[in-house]
């Protein structure tokens, strides 16, 4: 398996953000296996013709989004989607309690909030889907 990047110079669309949502997709994919080794940022701007610090600032995004990891002189690898999308909802949950407790919600009244756009989101069903 190897990253294929195709970055469109004439897009609309800054080069970081063409680079992120690729690595971020083939990622979810499968196409990158959790545990891929990417480039560094050095040789991936080289390989690509883009400055370092777009790919610096791709990288960075995608770390924050929990779809890569970085392992210090080790590198930078795919993460495992299960954790990322774990993360990204505990963070997600706690800004809603922060904000929730702000407004002055109980938190029968948080809970309902919850409840009520979970249904909304999954359907009314109750199968856990």
């Amino acid at each position: 398996m190897t990253l294929k990047i195709s970055i469109d110079a004439g897009s609309p669309t800054a080069p970081y953000e063409q680079l992120r949502a690729q690595i971020s997709e083939q990622a979810r994919s499968g196409g990158l296996p959790v545990g891929y080794k990417l480039p560094t940022v050095r040789g991936l701007a080289e390989e690509l013709g883009l400055a370092a610090n777009t790919v610096a600032k791709a990288y960075r995004v995608l770390e924050a989004d929990g779809v890569i990891e970085t392992r210090g002189r080790a590198g930078t690898f795919i993460a495992p989607a299960a954790d990322a999308a774990a993360r990204q909802a505990a963070t997600a949950a706690a800004a809603y309690a922060t904000e929730a407790h702000r407004l002055g919600l109980t938190r029968a009244e948080a809970l309902a909030a919850v409840t009520d756009a979970l249904r909304a989101a999954y359907g009314d069903g109750d199968d856990g889907d």
